[in-house]
């Protein structure tokens, strides 16, 4: 028997199903900043609920650099914001030669809000073959460089 704690208020069904890449056997990371409580791993790796938080505010950047050309063929990726009304943007792109070029797979913004939408869930359906290098940058809020 498997078990798992999930925080309060948890979504049933907010969790993907299906086959996903051992991303700790397929990837190395590089991320821009990390909370010692919040390390990248709890982000990519199944079974941590506490996710990846940044150690400063400002712009964050993640990579995802893989030992092997890649297919992707869904990425799916959730943000949460219980306490701040902000408006956050991503651009997640890919590159098939390790970062000489990119692809952009999507830019997005969000507007969070304690009262309501403290929570975004993007489920992207793509079809990428040979990817080396995955990125996600992120600009935690458009108005300010609080976040």
């Amino acid at each position: 028997m498997r078990k798992r704690i999930i925080p309060a208020g948890h979504k049933t069904g907010s969790e993907p199903e299906g086959y996903w890449l051992n991303l700790e056997e397929a990837a190395e990371v590089e991320i821009t900043s990390e909370g010692p409580d919040h390390p990248i791993e709890n982000a990519l790796v199944p079974g941590s609920s506490s996710g990846w938080r940044a150690a400063q505010p400002g712009d964050q950047t993640i990579r995802l650099l893989f030992s092997q050309p890649q297919r992707l063929q869904r990425i799916w990726i959730q943000f949460l914001e219980p306490g701040r009304t902000r408006t956050q943007q991503f651009e997640l792109r890919w590159s098939p030669d390790r970062g000489k070029t990119f692809q952009q797979i999507v830019r997005q913004q969000w507007n969070f809000s304690p009262q309501g939408n403290h929570e975004e869930i993007e489920n992207i359906h793509v079809d990428l073959s040979a990817v080396t290098l995955l990125e996600l940058a992120i600009t935690p809020d458009l108005g300010s460089q609080e976040a």
